[in-house]
């Protein structure tokens, strides 16, 4: 097993760039399913996840074609239907969450599909009713074959229907629209995602010929064509690894620059940081981060202890709600971390309170967290990365606290973070790979 072997407690400096974003790549490139034509996609994260997704495509009958590190041509002539009910379909599609991300393309292309149940982080219950829900509404029939952990798709007649989904889901709403941008009719997505990431998607739909409008918004309305042709797309920068840098910055006094992130598409997320008391200047489309000894909590206008909740965009995402977490636990004051949206994402605190952190865990769902000021330091120990985004805080952490710390399970980080120690090393992080046991409790 890897594990990561991190001297904390160094300042880094320098520049760093963001990877492109991980959950966009996994709808944008579900999306060349679409058509027979060539597209060309550019920076693209060299991370396993996207890695698999695009190991499947090519096992679905896909041409792949690497340009260079981060660009790929893909042309989907030639899809083997008949792979859906080969073993290594099963085994492939059954490890990647990203997997469901190809059940709505090929149903608007060829009117069937079929899915192993996706696997993903361990972060709690990930339902996937709002994509079923939604190909039915459209036409489509399911059958679960629950001895093999198998779906079963037919959707021979799609027809574009009104649809009110459940929950805003980033995910549900990709596939949703990309089964109906070929599905006869209008279509209407109502409490429809409106992620930057999700606006890509349907931008890049409507230059290879799909009529969606309403983008950016939570209601989307899809008028069905016959036909899409090719195109050629650049993903933005990672928003998650953008928070991560930034919280890295504050946590281990360091004077950092993140290049090229897409100021505009940020959303609230350098705002929240603000809050946090970290200073960060934007300069053109990079965001300068000064070395800074000490950032102070704001409170509401009314004294009353800050909460930082995540909820569905515009708000604050929850993929970077554990690490304005670690981030508070070196700062002046008190907040209230609220993860509304997934159940056990919080149940990594446990080691940052061995590592000195004072942080209350209230229930799955809140954790109150002291901030000590930075007036000692947190202490290296050894861990284990429980899922991507609770890995990269345990990273974080390991950065500013005194001493060695060593991360297990470092798969999981590297799932969604591309070349992580050595771009940090570039900074100056004493970080390296080595092999280890994981501890066996």
């Amino acid at each position: 097993m890897n594990a990561f072997e991190i001297t904390g407690g160094i300042k880094l400096k320098g520049e760093i760039t963001p990877q492109g974003a991980k959950n966009e790549a996994l709808q944008i490139l579900s999306a060349v399913l679409l058509t027979e034509k060539k597209v060309t996609i550019s920076n693209i994260p060299d991370i396993k996840d996207v890695n698999k997704l695009i190991e499947l495509l090519g096992d679905l009958g896909v041409t792949v074609e690497r340009i260079n590190k981060d660009t790929y041509t893909f042309e989907a002539k030639n899809i083997d239907l008949n792979f859906f009910e080969s073993d290594t379909f099963k085994a492939k599609g059954g490890g990647l969450r990203g997997s469901i991300m190809i059940v709505g393309p090929l149903l608007a292309r060829f009117g069937k599909a079929a899915i192993p149940k996706p696997g993903g982080d361990k972060i709690g219950r990930r339902r996937l009713d709002t994509h079923f829900i939604g190909f039915e509404k459209l036409g489509a029939k399911f059958v679960y074959d629950s001895k093999k952990a198998f779906f079963n798709v037919d959707a021979t007649n799609l027809k574009g229907a009104y649809i009110l989904l459940d929950e805003a889901s980033v995910t549900g709403t990709a596939n949703i629209v990309m089964a109906a941008v070929l599905a006869k009719g209008t279509t209407t997505i109502y409490n429809a995602a409106c992620e930057p990431y999700l606006q890509q998607l349907c931008k890049m739909l409507n230059r290879m010929g799909a009529k969606i409008s309403g983008i950016g918004s939570n209601l989307l309305t899809i008028e069905g064509v016959s036909v899409l042709g090719g195109t050629e797309h650049r993903m933005l920068p990672d928003m998650i690894e953008i928070g991560s840098f930034i919280g890295m910055a504050a946590m281990t006094e360091s004077e950092i620059t993140i290049k090229d992130v897409c100021y505009d598409e940020l959303g609230v997320i350098p705002e929240v940081f603000k809050k946090l008391g970290i200073k960060l200047e934007r300069r053109g489309d990079d965001i300068y981060v000064p070395s800074q000894k000490h950032y102070e909590i704001d409170t509401f206008i009314d004294g009353s202890i800050l909460t930082i909740a995540d909820s569905p965009w515009p708000g604050f995402t929850p993929d970077l709600l554990s690490i304005v977490l670690v981030v508070a636990t070196q700062a002046k004051g008190n907040v209230l971390i609220h993860q509304k949206m997934f159940e056990s994402r919080l149940f990594f605190v446990d080691k940052l309170i061995d590592m000195g952190a004072q942080i209350i865990l209230c229930d799955p769902h809140r954790a109150t967290v002291n901030g000590i000021d930075k007036k000692y330091k947190l202490r290296g120990i050894s861990m284990t990365s429980p899922d991507i985004r609770a890995g990269v805080s345990l990273l974080i952490a390991a950065l500013s606290a005194e001493g060695k710390s060593t991360i297990y399970n470092i798969e999981q980080i590297e799932r969604g973070y591309q070349d992580i120690d050595t771009r940090l090393r570039a900074l100056g992080a004493q970080i390296k790979r080595v092999n280890a046991d994981a501890p066996s409790h």
